[in-house]
């Protein structure tokens, strides 16, 4: 048999940034690192963000492995793997001063690939990117470009799909749902292909329905009761669904996807406020994604007011829920205590680094902003007693270098679907307002 032919990839800073040990995932092809990409690093080196972290963490991983060999051959990135090399920067080809005469990173990264390319024509040289347009660049003057694929959903279908529907249900069944408080059999029903641990079903009969969960630890169909959390009652049966994983103790990860207005966010935190006795604090954050690539530090004003407006969503939240009682109920007053004594918590992502994450209720909304490696850290620092959950809609990302496939939620839920400590819900239907729902359908 032939021996496969190796390939040589040039790797983009946004490669390196969203995954450090990236370097260690392309098998036997050898990795080359354009100078410019170290340069580009050093800018990113100091603050407290992830992105800060994964360029500290690759310009340790390089020192573990340098010597002369990184501008002279490469070194060996480990055993059946191929060897890593530092390019240093090469002059803008004819071809390139013609199409992009502007001296940019991008351009002398492309002049790297480029150069690589040519210097290489018996092996196959891919120049790899989160960025699109680079990619088209690249392609434009003959250099192979490809997206970095390795931590991408291939079954993004799987996230977002609707609940299971088991029509024609026998109606007798049905009544065993409601009349046997530990559930049925699920050998006693035909399911296929065979449901995962907390997957969730509507059962439909001629005359009669039930939803229920799937218990993988006593084999059964249980009935999903149909709970109000702290003045906010489900619309639907997936928000049904979307509580009853939320209440489950034996269930601490939980992602909950959906469009816009689909009560994702709300349904967390009224859940977490009804349950606040089980839990030290309840920890409601999300990531801050500067619109238009802006960095927070253009907005006017100190850091409360910088974060306002990334903030605000969560507090109209919690709003909704306080306004389901009368300012004077203890109800309203309870959370108004939680807030004073910190309690509960709304914050940006950033700024609850460091902190303890036992008998925590953490819910983390718009994570399909954050990459699948911010996900990994949030999660395994998750102590005892503490329940994480992860909203967001991965058809609505804010950050320029992930899609539906290689966001964090995406990741996390294709990844975890099949474990008896995680259940993931899909809400389908929009109950902010006809409005809205209009808006998020057409538009």
């Amino acid at each position: 048999m032939a021996k496969k032919q190796s390939k040589i990839f040039v790797l983009d800073t946004n490669v390196l940034l969203h995954d450090y040990k990236c370097i260690y995932n392309f098998q036997e092809n050898n990795v080359v690192i354009p100078i410019t990409v170290l340069e580009e690093l050093d800018k990113f080196k100091k603050g407290n963000d992830l992105i800060n972290y994964h360029a500290r963490e690759f310009t340790r991983e390089l020192d573990k492995l340098s010597g002369d060999g990184l501008f002279n051959g490469g070194v060996p990135l480990g055993k059946k793997l191929g060897n890593l090399s530092i390019e240093t920067g090469k002059p803008l080809s004819q071809q390139m001063i013609e199409s992009f005469p502007e001296n940019t990173p991008d351009h002398r990264i492309l002049a790297i690939a480029e150069y690589v390319t040519l210097n290489n024509k018996n092996k196959q040289v891919i120049l790899i990117t989160k960025d699109i347009n680079l990619r088209m660049k690249a392609k434009s003057i003959g250099v192979m470009a490809g997206d970095y694929e390795s931590d991408k959903v291939q079954n993004i279908d799987e996230i977002y799909k609707e609940i299971y529907t088991l029509d024609n249900f026998d109606d007798e069944q049905i009544a065993k749902v409601y009349n046997e408080t530990e559930g049925i059999p699920v050998d006693q029903v035909k399911i296929d292909p065979p449901p995962t641990p907390n997957q969730y079903f509507i059962l439909k009969g001629n005359r009669s329905s039930a939803l229920v969960h799937f218990d993988l630890a006593n084999n059964v169909l249980g009935r999903v009761l149909k709970q109000k959390v702290y003045g906010i009652e489900p619309r639907n049966a997936e928000q049904t669904f979307a509580i009853d994983a939320l209440l489950r103790d034996e269930i601490p990860l939980v992602s909950i996807t959906g469009k816009a207005g689909t009560g994702k966010t709300l349904l967390a935190l009224a859940t977490a406020i009804q349950q606040r006795q089980k839990f030290t604090q309840i920890f409601l954050a999300r990531p801050i994604v500067p619109l238009s690539n802006r960095d927070i530090g253009f907005l006017p004003g100190d850091v409360k007011e910088k974060i306002g407006p990334y903030m605000q969503p969560l507090f109209d939240n919690l709003d909704v829920i306080k306004n389901k009682f009368s300012a004077t109920s203890k109800e309203y007053q309870k959370i108004e205590e939680m807030q004073k004594a910190e309690k509960l918590i709304i914050t940006p992502l950033a700024y609850i680094r460091g902190r303890s994450l036992s008998r925590v209720f953490f819910i983390v909304d718009e994570a399909q902003n954050l990459t699948p490696h911010e996900i990994k850290t949030i999660i395994t620092r998750a102590g005892e007693g503490t329940k994480m959950v992860f909203t967001g809609d991965i058809e609505q990302i804010d950050t320029p270098y992930l899609d539906s496939k290689s966001n964090g939620l995406s990741y996390l839920t294709d990844k975890m679907i099949g474990q008896e400590v995680f259940a993931h819900i899909n809400l389908v239907r929009g109950e902010r307002s006809y409005l809205a729902e209009l808006a998020s359908n057409l538009l």
